[in-house]
């Protein structure tokens, strides 16, 4: 019996309204469906470019505030390479900064959550709630955040600049009256065009609103993507610098004993991701809850950060120094071996001290320091390929697996380090395989094991 034509129809029609020769449905395709809830108006467009624009300058502001801060607290230099500072500065060098991050935050974040009212979790605001933000205690957040991590606390710099993209997105979206829908696309897309800018991976940015934010990948959601973050990354040029996050790496190729390694280094990563993602839940719902304690604990936690400090400087900030040594296949097995359990461990601590941050690139660094150590361990049994390649390939499995979003984590490490196309099978076996481990055992992700308890006592699973 032939098939009927597909019934689907495209909302807002397309501009030839006769079909082709087979009279065949262009939705056959099942990425090529209408608007659905979320139409994309003219307005919608003018809002999007907008909120790019808007996202590249906050993004240009608060790394410059970052930069700024690590360069006063380490010296000349820090805000672009900190781990050298670090290891520059004395011992009370190391320590003073991490004490006054602790001081200033503790109070800071207390007296914007008590006081200041708003909403400050984009993904809660996108997934479950109305798509609004509130611009005072977001802005006063997203400051403290980058002030933090330029003292040197293990917390992810990109949590502020995708903050604020998700703000001027509301706000711009409340104020010309979209649905609630459009709403919570907009704001998806002003998210990942903030963590895009700062890190200039739009592709990668645009893969993250599909994948994670809004969680499909269809025309309707990936153009609207791909616009936001290629705008904000654009206008961010005028402040950032353009180019991978770590230039320079030797291109890697694949080779019999990288492949091989792939899959065994894909299941072993992916159990780590469970464990890690389990981590974050734990201290996130388990946090100080009394004023005193409140007030005290991110001194107590950035205080023990600075003691591990003195004898491992590369905890410090958010590891983007210590994933591109890894990269480089700089560093001792049993370094890269320790610091894998070391730096998820002191950045749990800061996350629940109370503190805000990212963790997107503790969690790259991670994936890439535990790739180094195994792909070091293997090399001895089976030479032939770099440390770095290992490293890559270790970093893209955790954020797939983290994120549980594969295509972003594979493409997000090809942007940032601007190679990789060389060992894209093995990229590919690794993140597939420790992916979809994390699913099997858990399913949850570094971004909703951080969700608040919702008031409603029935829970998802």
């Amino acid at each position: 019996m032939p098939r009927r034509p597909s019934e689907r129809r495209r909302v807002p029609a397309p501009v030839l309204r006769t079909r082709i020769g087979s009279k065949r449905a262009a939705t056959d395709q099942p990425n090529v469906t209408g608007d659905g809830d979320s139409p994309l108006t003219v307005r919608f467009w003018v809002l999007l470019v907008l909120t790019g624009v808007a996202a590249g300058l906050s993004g240009i502001a608060l790394m410059a505030l970052l930069h700024a801060v690590s360069e006063w607290a380490y010296g000349p230099g820090a805000g672009t390479g900190l781990l050298a500072a670090v290891e520059r500065a004395d011992t009370w060098g190391r320590v003073w900064p991490l004490l006054l991050a602790g001081a200033v935050a503790g109070p800071g974040w207390y007296l914007l959550r008590r006081f200041v009212p708003g909403r400050t979790d984009v993904d809660d605001a996108v997934w479950t709630g109305d798509a609004r933000l509130g611009l005072r205690r977001s802005a006063g957040t997203a400051v403290l955040s980058e002030v933090v991590v330029g003292l040197g606390a293990s917390l992810g710099r990109e949590a502020a600049p995708k903050l604020m993209g998700g703000v001027w997105a509301a706000l711009l979206a409340v104020g010309a009256g979209l649905t609630v829908e459009q709403r919570r696309l907009l704001v998806a897309c002003g998210a990942g065009a903030g963590l895009a800018c700062v890190y200039d991976v739009p592709l990668g940015g645009a893969l993250f609103v599909a994948e994670v934010l809004v969680g499909t990948v269809r025309l309707p959601v990936v153009l609207p993507a791909l616009a936001c973050t290629a705008t904000a990354t654009v206008t961010a040029w005028a402040g950032l610098p353009a180019g991978p996050v770590y230039p320079g790496l030797t291109a890697p190729a694949t080779t019999p004993s990288l492949l091989v390694w792939a899959l065994p280094a894909g299941l072993l990563i992916g159990v780590l991701a469970t464990g890690w993602v389990r981590l974050i839940a734990l201290v996130s719902h388990r946090g100080p809850r009394r004023t005193g304690w409140r007030l005290t604990a991110p001194l107590v936690a950035f205080g023990l950060l600075a003691l591990a400090g003195t004898v491992f400087p590369q905890l410090y900030g958010n590891g983007a120094d210590l994933a591109e040594q890894a990269f480089l296949g700089g560093g001792a097995l049993l370094l890269f071996a320790a610091l894998a359990v070391l730096k998820p461990l002191v950045t749990a601590l800061c996350l629940g001290s109370g503190a805000s941050g990212g963790l997107f690139t503790p969690t790259l660094c991670t994936g890439a320091v535990a790739g180094a150590a195994l792909g070091g361990a293997w090399s001895l049994l089976w030479p032939g390929s770099p440390v770095g390649a290992f490293a890559m390939v270790g970093a893209a499995a955790m954020i797939g697996a983290g994120m549980q979003a594969p295509l972003a984590g594979l493409v997000l490490v090809l942007e940032l380090t601007g190679t990789g196309f060389g060992i894209a099978v093995p990229l590919v076996v690794a993140t597939l395989v420790a992916t979809a481990v994390a699913r099997w055992l858990d399913g949850y992700s570094i971004y909703s094991a951080r969700l608040a308890a919702q008031p409603s006592s029935e829970q998802a699973t």
